[in-house]
């Protein structure tokens, strides 16, 4: 089926914030006890004009051990925290071609040991679950020849995460735009009455925060075509990344 050519931009978007995930990945493994948060974004920045991408402000968020517990962390330079040995990391990149198209937008977990421990695989599971359940919810109504509005979508995840929904401090994901990574067209959250439209990428990201102690989000890029299916752009984020 023929796509539009912003969909095969944001595409190729997505696939460069993964290349780019994977060398951060190695940078830390390179470097660990060694370098910041800040040290990590500034390497991103870098890397991102290598691929001949931009991004908005305050970017991006490179969050470690308890400041993954707040969801719009911005690494200072005077307050990061040096990544270590067994500490948990979180990275959101969001970033476009400078050609223009659909921004791309991911966030994937690591951790600095060998091991995961025990609460964090649980939490990380969880929400990689809440992921999996929003993308076969919005599939079945596609089944059906329903698209679902963005508040259904988020309600039925927060159903998903039964107690732990008090831990899901923001909407389940957003479309994705040409000037920003928050398009202003539809969201996955609880006030959106709005529809996801046809042909528009959009996020979802699940996640749990535990406030002062650590936090999980996944974050994958899809879209619905005109054949009423869900196609996912981006990688695809199933376990803790050892690095």
């Amino acid at each position: 089926m023929y796509e539009k050519p912003d969909i095969r931009k944001q595409k190729i978007a997505s696939e460069k914030l993964d290349i780019i995930k994977n060398k951060i990945f190695k940078f830390i493994k390179n470097n660990i006890g060694k370098i910041s948060e800040y040290d990590v974004k500034e390497y991103v920045v870098e890397e991102l004009a290598k691929e001949g991408m931009i991004s908005d402000s305050e970017f991006p968020i490179i969050a470690c051990d308890e400041n993954t517990s707040y969801m719009h962390y911005f690494p200072e330079k005077s307050k990061s925290k040096i990544i270590k040995e067994d500490c948990l990391v979180m990275i959101d990149l969001w970033a476009k071609l400078i050609e223009g198209g659909y921004y791309a937008d991911i966030t994937w977990m690591c951790y600095t040991g060998k091991r995961v421990p025990g609460k964090i695989k649980n939490i990380f599971d969880q929400v990689i679950e809440a992921r999996d359940y929003a993308v076969d919810y919005i599939g079945e109504k596609l089944r059906k020849a329903q698209i679902p509005k963005g508040c259904e979508v988020d309600n039925a995840v927060r159903k998903f995460f039964g107690n732990n929904e008090k831990y899901f401090i923001h909407g389940l994901g957003h479309s994705l735009g040409f000037y920003n990574a928050h398009g202003g067209l539809f969201n996955l959250n609880k006030k959106c009455d709005k529809k996801i439209q046809i042909g528009v990428p959009f996020t979802i990201e699940p996640a749990l925060y535990f406030e002062n102690e650590f936090g999980i989000r996944s974050e994958i890029n899809c879209y619905v075509n005109e054949d009423y299916k869900l196609l996912i752009t981006s990688s695809v984020q199933d376990e803790i990344v050892l690095v």
